[in-house]
């Protein structure tokens, strides 16, 4: 029994030496840590970013769609027109960018749309905020939809156009479904955006990487990578099921 735990003490020992060892060559020499701070910086500006600019396209890609769907039969004239136009558009932005890989738009983007820049950080958050406003399209749709018809037409008996009806009625009632629903979605983007580093962007991941190709140690790096991903995750889940308690009471 002494000699089996002797043995376990100087297994022990050797893992903890390693594991100093691996953890200075790593993170401590060379300061090579600020390389996970400046890259944990770059993905939490490219998803916060990217989230305003999905929000913003995401809610007037709704509202024509539902604008369409509603009044389309009812409008005439060039109005009617483009309104028709502008729901098909919207209808196609939604099924491409849903229907494709998120890293295949982030190449077309970079290489090919904006192959003159040689910013790959804007051509990140732009390819991502352009990935995240189609999703983002489909949660305030079903969100003013989840609204009962009825609540639109007494606003509009009310004499509220079609617009004040949907800000002043539809969409404080919308809101309780659409906020939960659009943080989750803020969470999947932050880790969507781990495929940054193709188009030359040092963010999280990449340092990492840009770590193991320095040290020729993978499992260190990576795993701080992973841990990181994790907590912010963590925090965040956290954050939405506090919304979402303060939207139910």
């Amino acid at each position: 029994m002494l000699s089996l735990l002797c043995c376990i003490g100087e297994i022990m020992e050797k893992f903890i030496t390693s594991f100093k060892a691996a953890f200075y060559l790593n993170f401590i020499k060379g300061a090579k840590w600020k390389w996970l701070v400046k890259g944990l910086g770059v993905t939490l500006q490219i998803a916060l970013v990217a989230v305003i600019i999905g929000t913003v396209l995401g809610a007037v890609t709704a509202i024509i769609r539902l604008s369409y769907e509603q009044n389309g039969k009812k409008v005439f004239g060039f109005p009617g027109f483009m309104l028709k136009v502008g729901n098909a558009l919207c209808k196609f932005y939604v099924t491409v960018i849903r229907g494709t890989p998120v890293i295949v738009q982030l190449l077309i983007m970079f290489f090919v749309i904006m192959a003159s820049s040689k910013n790959g950080q804007l051509v990140a958050t732009l390819t991502f905020g352009i990935n995240s406003g189609a999703y983002v399209s489909e949660i305030f749709r079903s969100g003013f939809l989840s609204v009962d018809n009825g609540q639109f037409e007494a606003g509009r008996s009310l004499g509220l156009s079609y617009m004040q009806t949907m800000v002043k009625v539809i969409m404080p009632q919308a809101v309780r479904t659409i906020i939960p629903t659009l943080c989750n979605e803020f969470i999947t983007l932050l880790k969507e955006t781990s495929v940054a580093g193709y188009v030359a962007v040092t963010d999280l991941t990449r340092a990492g990487d840009l770590i193991r190709g320095s040290t020729m140690s993978a499992f260190m790096p990576l795993f701080a990578v992973a841990l990181i991903y994790l907590a912010l995750v963590v925090i965040l889940t956290k954050l939405v099921g506090v919304i979402e308690k303060k939207l139910k009471n």
